[in-house]
This record gives C-alpha cells, structure tokens and sequence, in this order.
C-alpha cells in the first residue's frame, strides 16, 4: 500500500517515526489486516502526526484511513463523514486532534443503548459498550511533546499506576491540600479508579498519548472545599497556563464560585455557556427532551481527580501533556468517567505540588504523595 507524504528524514522526523511505531506496535498492538481509522485536523503539528501514524500502522500490517476534518471545540459536533466512518467497524481508532474529536449530533439526540448502557458517542458505544475498538486519542498535542513524551518506560508506568489504583479503589474518601491554597475532600464510595497506562492492546481500552495517570470519578455530590488551579486549565477552545490563581468554591459536589483574575473569568464564562448550551441543545432536539437542565447541572460538579505519572511530562499550555506531569493532580469540572453526570464539558485544571491522602473503610489513612512527591 502506498505510504503518506510524510516523508521528514530530518533529526525530529526520525524521532517521530520512532514514537509513531511505538504508538502503533507498543500501546495499540496494531495486527495485520486490522482496520485503523484515524482522524485529525489540516494542523500542521496534529496533521505531521498523524501521517507517521498512518505509515506506522501500514508497516505493522494494518489497514489505515485517514481522515481530515475542521478543528472541533467540545461544544461542536463531528462532521457527519467522521460518525459514519465508525458504521465500518474499526479494531482500532486514533483521534489525532488539534481540539476535540467532537460530539456525535445522533447519539446525542437519541443515545445508543447497549447492555442496559446509554452512550451518546458511536465511538463509546464501541469502545466501552461493545469493546470491539480499542483506541487512543491526543487533543492539541504537538510533534515536540509528541516524541518526547511517549518514548518512557511503560513497564514502570503501569506498575505505579497499579499501586495508586489500587488505593483508590479501596479508598472512601481523599483529601488533597496544596500550597497555593487547595484544601478539598471528595467521596469516593462506589467508585473505581482508571489507569492511564499506555496498554491500549484489547478491546475497550483506551486512554492518552503521552499517557500517564491514575484518575477517578467522585462519588456525586461529595466535593467539599476549595480548589486552588494553579497549573493550567482547559476552556472549551483552547487550553491556558494560570497566571493567577483560579480559586473554586464547592459545596456538595459543585462549583459555587469561581474567583481570580483574567483566568477565572474565562472558566466561568465556558461554564455558563456549557449550561446556556445544554438548555438550547433541548430545545433544537440535540438533547432528549427533560436532559438540558441535567447537562446544564453537571456543567459546575467535579467530574474527575487525575495524578500525574509520566515523568517526560511537563506543564506546557497543552492539557494533554499538562495533567499527566509529576508534581501534579488534576481535577475536572464537568461530566465524569461514570456515565452518571453527563455535561457538554470536561474542563481538566492543574494544582502543582499536591498532598493527596486516601481515606479507607477502616479509617487507614494512605499517603499518596506529598507536596509533590509521591
């Protein structure tokens, strides 16, 4: 089969080839005569990845199609070529985009149903319904962080996110304190944590490239506190590094108050326009009928807390690679990992140097790291 026009033999275009082959041969395991659908954004760095992706997947047998589309943000839908791509069944998808992969306009309206399981993407509905894909996806990556990043060693990634896993899946409840002002208590009951580990070798599983994390949904209506971002923090455009402080207030499992500077103002501006959206999408049919006030709702709870594991990682701009850098957690205003919060956003932001200590039943307190460390 013929190969892209990627054809870079400079210093970085070997070095991305390199990290392309271990995404295709190392996370995905592509197998000969599997179908891979790609798809990406006309974005130079997005774009450049994706190429190598291709190649790589041909070199390992596969059955690659690429697909361009225009730049989503997370309140735009996938053009209608993209969702129908999925109808051919492919074992394996990368998402290769400069944004967002974008919503799916009928799974919104009418959620698939699968095993007692509602999924309003067709690519969820494959990959965690039906666990016949397996995938990654890489939202505003570039080709530095690209081949910088998911170059490590997984062996040693999946042994720590193991180990965190496994506290926080016997954990009730965590607290995590920061310097900057952090001092927040979550529940947990009920709740299983994912590892973001780079096996993205069988069906229904998926995660990053870099990958690089260990997260969790909080049991609903438990987040109590203060959460201080001081990292960075995704909008529904664009990613941004905090130069001051964006401080949330939460009261029983939703964000109250968002205060701080220039920062601040822009977060609560994507959180009032998810909830604006959210009632509107009813009204246009783009949402069930008695679902706006849901998504509107979930717009302000606590979806997500991450920790960050991959030590190639570093705060750039670039949320994909911020949330998995050591030093770090994450938390996530917007829907969760469960399925039992659903908003138009999932808005991750950074606080550095975190203590995180887990809570079990017994009342054993776990250290998970420390001002930073883990």
């Amino acid at each position: 089969m013929q190969k892209s026009k990627f054809t870079d033999i400079t210093e970085s275009g070997a070095k991305l080839k390199a990290a392309a082959k271990i995404a295709i041969e190392t996370a995905l395991r592509v197998k000969p005569d599997e179908q891979v659908l790609i798809v990406t954004n006309p974005a130079p760095d997005v774009a450049a990845i994706a190429e190598a992706l291709y190649d790589a997947a041909l070199d390992a047998g596969g059955k690659p199609a690429l697909i361009f589309q225009p730049v989503k943000t997370q309140l735009d839908f996938a053009e209608p070529a993209v969702i129908a791509a999925f109808s051919a069944r492919p074992a394996v998808f990368i998402s290769m985009s400069a944004e967002k992969l974008g919503k799916d306009m009928q799974g919104f309206a009418a959620p698939y149903e699968y095993g007692g399981a509602k999924y309003d993407h067709i690519f969820h509905l494959q990959m965690y319904g039906e666990k016949t894909c397996r995938a990654f996806w890489s939202p505003s990556t570039t080709v530095e962080s690209f081949i910088r990043t998911v170059p490590i060693d997984y062996e040693e990634l999946k042994r720590r996110c193991y180990i965190i896993k496994n506290v926080l899946d016997e954990a009730v409840s965590v607290r995590v304190t920061s310097p900057g002002g952090t001092d927040v208590r979550i529940g947990l009951r009920g709740r299983n944590a994912y590892s973001d580990d780079g096996d993205f070798s069988k069906g229904g599983a998926g995660g990053n490239l870099p990958a690089g994390e260990t997260f969790i949904s909080p049991e609903n209506g438990t987040a109590q506190g203060i959460i201080a971002f001081d990292g960075s923090i995704s909008l529904h455009d664009r990613d941004i590094v905090i130069k001051e402080p964006i401080r949330c207030v939460l009261d029983k499992g939703f964000v109250k108050e968002i205060k701080g500077g220039e920062e601040a103002a822009a977060l609560l501006h994507t959180v009032e326009t998810a909830e604006k959206n959210a009632r509107e999408f009813e009204k246009e049919g783009k949402l069930p009928a008695g679902s706006g006030a849901i998504y509107a709702r979930n717009a302000r709870g606590i979806g997500e807390l991450g920790i960050g594991l991959n030590p190639a990682a570093r705060i750039t701009g670039s949320m994909l690679e911020d949330e998995k850098a050591s030093h770090t957690c994450h938390f996530a205003v917007g829907l969760n990992y469960d399925g039992d919060a659903p908003a138009l956003i999932h808005l991750d932001g950074l606080v550095q140097n975190p203590t995180i200590v887990a809570t079990d039943a017994n009342g054993r307190e776990t250290v998970i790291e420390k001002d930073g460390e883990l």
